[in-house]
Order: structure tokens, then sequence, then C-alpha cells
């Protein structure tokens, strides 16, 4: 896929987007070409050609190639090209999170966050690749047993618009670090920083094919999840398109990993400290334009402080700097497209029909700067008044829409948080530290942060309960999802034959 970038960025380029074996590739197949869009500016970005089943087929081709070596490294051997990825990774920190920022529309202070955590990412399975072992049972007789821990194969990764190098480097890092190649296909939005990432491998000296880019929609998806010669598919993206992967994988009895939607419940209790309950709210609602699964989005909170918290809420919504995101004052930058403005719009009118009360936001905006007028940016949105059962408290807007709503006792607010069918994350603030625990054990999410929220350090495993996802990313436990147990037995005796 051929494009031509023209942002303010000062990015300037004709490149192929695609990558495997080693090289930036042109598509082989008559595409019709998609736009890719500028969010801050509304401006075409770049032209995106799809792969269809030549393209994809040369891809895993390459990964099945680069595989039969690299499975058969040392883990220190492959945690020291993974190490020098890192390293390359922050040397270029700044022009990779650029990048992120004109092809995704979030600030560059968060995108720099994001190329940090990629990196870290990284640095911590490159940590773990050397530690893979089993485990020896002694048996009757001097009979023993042993387990292998080995790598699946070629995996494929699905990508989101919303992390787009953050998710490749999740996805990848603990699939390299198992010893496994991977063909990743970026969301058709945000095509451009995986591709950077790939050649950043390849420059770290991975083997070529190790890290393969494949552009596309649907189609594409559909083509690498039937890829016969393709192990296992993580996926992050919406609930619909998961149960689909899935569905698709199913075919093959292919493992999948998928990271999908939230509508994630933040409990504020009257004995919480206030100022931090304010910024905790703040941070699941209103990073990257609201456009994160793991959001806060139902915020309960105990009557007796109802009123001052929304004073400060809004006060403080209010006050966010909308606008370039380039610049270091902006903090809050673009939606990630048209459509999608259009739609987070739509959900505001419709919690107005509900009911709902507009307390602030919730508005096209347009900033002063001309260049930005064809900009995809609204002004952050807090809902008062809501109820358990309007559009806004129930389905995921992924956009910056905070939903208030109030509670009286714990137990009620409980059985209302878990009144969902997604679980990936969950928030309480109180300083009592029996409720805390006592809270979120009977929290239904994988993710549940007491008197924080969205943080995502990679030692520790992110995922959901329900219908949030299967599998985890990060932390020690995703070896276990990027490898395969075998079992030896060794028999030091006669066979003890019943024929």
């Amino acid at each position: 896929l051929t494009v031509r970038c023209v942002s303010s960025a000062s990015v300037n380029v004709t490149v192929p987007l695609n990558f495997w074996a080693g090289k930036r590739r042109t598509s082989q197949e008559n595409c019709n070409k998609e736009n890719v869009y500028e969010p801050a500016t509304g401006r075409i970005l770049c032209h995106l050609e799809p792969c269809g089943a030549v393209d994809v087929n040369q891809a895993v081709k390459a990964a099945k190639s680069a595989f039969g070596h690299w499975s058969k490294m040392s883990g220190m051997e492959r945690a020291r090209i993974m190490i020098e990825a890192a390293h390359i990774i922050e040397s270029r920190r700044e022009e990779i999170a650029e990048m992120e920022v004109v092809n995704n529309g979030k600030s560059i202070t968060e995108a720099r966050l994001d190329v940090d955590s990629g990196r870290l990412c990284i640095e911590y399975y490159a940590g773990l690749a050397s530690t893979l072992a089993g485990q020896h049972v002694q048996l009757p007789g001097g009979s023993f047993a042993y387990t292998r821990r080995e790598p699946l194969g070629v995996c494929v990764g699905i990508g989101a618009w919303n992390y787009p190098f953050q998710i490749a480097s999740w996805k990848s890092a603990p699939a390299l670090a198992c010893g496994n190649s991977m063909v990743f296909k970026p969301s058709p939005v945000t095509p451009v920083t995986a591709v950077m990432l790939a050649e950043i491998y390849t420059k770290a000296g991975a083997p070529e094919g190790l890290f393969n880019v494949v552009q596309g929609s649907q189609e594409t998806g559909s083509l690498l999840c039937h890829h016969p010669d393709v192990a296992k598919v993580s996926f992050t993206g919406s609930v619909p398109t998961g149960k689909k992967i899935m569905e698709m994988a199913s075919k093959g009895v292919k493992p999948v990993t998928l990271e999908l939607g939230g509508k994630s419940p933040l409990l504020i209790f009257q004995d919480c400290d206030l100022e931090n309950a304010v910024r905790g709210a703040l941070m699941a609602n209103f990073l990257s334009q609201g456009q994160v699964c793991s959001n806060g989005t139902r915020v309960f909170v105990q009557k007796n402080i109802l009123p001052e918290f929304v004073e400060e809420i809004v006060k403080r919504t209010q006050a966010i700097e909308i606008g370039d995101p380039l610049l270091e004052s902006t903090r809050m930058g673009a939606l990630v497209s048209q459509p999608h403005l259009e739609k987070v719009l739509s959900f505001v009118d419709q919690a107005k029909k509900e009911g709902a009360r507009v307390l602030c936001g919730g508005e096209r905006f347009v900033p002063s700067d001309p260049r930005l007028k064809g900009g995809y940016y609204m002004t952050p949105c807090v809902l008062g008044d809501c109820t358990d059962e309007m559009t806004c408290v129930k389905e995921e807007i992924f956009g910056p829409v905070m939903s208030l709503l109030s509670f009286e006792t714990e137990e009620e607010v409980l059985q209302r948080a878990n009144n969902t069918t997604m679980g990936l994350a969950a928030g309480v603030f109180t300083r009592d530290v029996r409720r805390a625990h006592r809270v979120v054990e009977q929290i239904k999410a994988g993710s549940c942060f007491i008197n924080n929220y969205n943080i995502t350090p990679v030692e520790v495993p992110f995922g959901g309960f329900k219908m949030s996802g299967i599998g985890r990313e990060n932390g020690q436990v995703t070896i276990e999802y990027y490898s395969q147990l075998k079992t030896v037995f060794v028999e030091m005796g006669d066979v003890d034959s019943l024929f």
C-alpha cells in the first residue's frame, strides 16, 4: 500500500505500508484504495491498499520461514534482539509519537507515554525470554517425566485504532519472547506506526519475516484467521468483531486472545479523598478523547458527596485544553474519524432525549487555528441525572462522555455495577481499606483499581471477564497464551505390558 503522508508533523513521504520478509512491500493485487485521514485537520494523510490472499500468503510464508530460525534460538539470544529494538524505540521516541498523533489524533503528551509503554513491554518480555522452562516429575522405578514450553508458530495480531503502536508492541513482545513469529494487521484507520515497529525489529537484528504487517479491513482479517499456517489469533477491538474472530478461529481450532470492549463502573464512596476521586474520574473518562476500552464511564457517586463532586468535575472538565494535538499544552486532541465523531455526538443527543442532563460539553468544537477547522473535535461531556436503563449507561460510547449516577449503599451499588454483559475494568475510591478489598472482590471485572484508574504497568496482566474478552496481555501469565506445553514420559525400566 502506497501512501503520501503530508501532515502538521512535517511528514512528507511516499512509502508502502505493507511489510514482510524484512522490507516494505507494495500490494500485489488491484484493490480499491481507501483514504486514511489526519484527525486533527480532516485532511487525507495517505491511501490504503488492502492486502488480498496473495499478499497474506506471502506474509504468512515469510513468518513461517522466520519461525524456523527464531524458535531454535535460545531465550538469551532472542532477548538481545528485543532489547536492541527497545533501545531503537527509545532513540526514535519523538518521531514515533508524532506519527501516532498525526494518524490517531491524540495529544503528543499521551502518544509519548504510549511509545514508552510499547518499549517497556518489549523490555519486560525480553527479560522473561530466558526464563521459559518446564518441570521435572519423578516417577516410580527411576522413570521420570518432564514438560517443555514450546512456541505455537505463526501468530496473528489484529490491532485497534486507539493505541496503534502500543498494541502492536503489546502483542508482538510476548509472542516473540516465546519463540513465535507474527503477522500483524493494524486498524485500517491507523495503519502507519506498526510498520515503523516492523522496521525497528528488523534493524535490531530479527530474522526477516519475524514481524510482518499486512494492511486491510475485515476481508484481510478473515484471510489471516482462516489461514492454515496460522497457529493463534490475538485481537483487540469491539465485542461483535471479537465474536466473529472467535468463530473464524474455531474452524481451525486456533486459540484466541480477545481484548474487547467495556462499560466499566467507577465507584466513589463518601469517605474518599475527593481530589483524588475527581482526578481518577477524569483519567477514567477523557484519556485519548475517551476512546479507551477500559474507561470507567459509569461513575457512581455516593449521594452525600454528589453535589460537591459534580461541581468540581464540571469545573475541571470545562478547563480541558482542546486543540492541536501536537502542542504541548493540548490535553484533548481530535476523535479518530468523522463517522466516529458523529456516532459519539449522537449518543449525547440520545441521552438528552432519555432525560439525562448535559452538565457541560457534548458539542462539536472548532479550534481557532484555521488549519484545524476540518478536524474531528468535540467538547468533553459530563451527563448528570443518569439512570441505569439509559443508553448512555448501558452501551459503550467510546468517546469523551462521562455518565454520573447516584447511589446510597454499598450493596446497592455493587449489584448495579455488575449489571452489564461486559467486565473489563472497575474502580473504587474510598479511604476504608476493608471496603476497598471487599468491593473489588465482588466486582466482576478483569482489572480493578483502588484509588486510581487507567494505569497499565506492563508487569501486570490486563484483560476482561464476561464479554470483555478471553486471555490476558502483559504480565508473566501471558507467556502461557503464546506457548504450549509438551509432556515427555521417560521409561527407565522395562515395559510393563498386559499383553
